[in-house]
């Protein structure tokens, strides 16, 4: 970012090598004439969105901490791509976040590695999951003022020409291009929090505001509606229309199943 201004590089394929090293999209390879004809120009990466739920066996998600080994009871929150996220999310096109951008709706966001403090994901997102992110992690991280350095080394041509060999019906794999993918699509900068605390027999439960924040996002309810369950004490949906005073787990042993 420079003066205030943010770019937006715009790629065709997911080996460019400014993927992750500016705020990015990419495109599919259209012909000129499908650009001038208007037809539509669908996001297929560098745009995520906020996904947050709680790590129970009732989720559709899997654990994050045991890489799906098992549930641990925490809330989590992961990027996804439109298309993966529960429910799916209508894609977004280029045009439209090139008018978003400016109008603020939606903004770039760096989440750093976990692994590795030095390297992090460029993305688009709306300004409200940026804010909830934020919120989430106790944390504003910037754009990076300029690109980091990666194993790739600097952006060069290296005068090679691409094998356009057909191999067609032939055994094995074949790649023409030596350069790595960037774009793999896959949720990135995951992150957890706690699992909620159990409410006690004459112990009233006591959550911080952005426990109750992250709880109302994963459990899809506004946060005034949110409340302890009458069997164990697990933070849910309490109150609001079709609201249960049990949660699932409760239920299905009160029902003996």
């Amino acid at each position: 970012m420079e003066h205030g201004i943010t770019p937006l590089w715009v790629a065709k394929d997911r080996t460019a090598s400014l993927i992750d090293r500016a705020p990015w999209a990419r495109v599919d390879d259209m012909p000129w004439k499908d650009i001038a004809d208007g037809k539509d120009m669908v996001i297929r990466g560098g745009y995520r969105h906020l996904q947050v739920w709680k790590c129970v066996p009732s989720s559709d998600r899997h654990c994050l901490a045991s890489e799906g080994a098992g549930h641990c009871g925490a809330i989590h929150a992961d990027w996804f791509l439109p298309a993966l996220c529960l429910p799916e999310k209508k894609p977004v096109h280029i045009e439209d976040l090139v008018l978003q951008s400016a109008t603020g709706e939606s903004v770039p966001v760096y989440v750093p590695s976990r692994g590795n403090g030095r390297a992090g994901r460029h993305r688009w997102v709306s300004a409200d999951d940026r804010a909830l992110w934020e919120e989430i992690v106790g944390e504003r991280t910037p754009l990076p003022s300029a690109p980091a350095e990666e194993d790739d080394g600097v952006i060069t041509f290296a005068e090679q020409e691409i094998d356009r060999t057909c191999r067609a019906g032939e055994e094995g794999w074949f790649l023409s291009d030596a350069r790595p993918l960037r774009d793999l699509g896959q949720p990135t900068g995951g992150f957890t929090l706690p699992a909620m605390p159990v409410r006690g027999a004459r112990e009233a439960m006591r959550i911080t505001p952005v426990e109750r924040m992250a709880a109302s996002a994963a459990l899809r309810c506004p946060p005034w509606e949110l409340g302890p369950c009458a069997g164990c004490g697990q933070l849910m949906r309490r109150y609001g229309r079709y609201a249960a005073m049990y949660c699932r787990a409760c239920r299905a042993v009160l029902n003996g199943r």
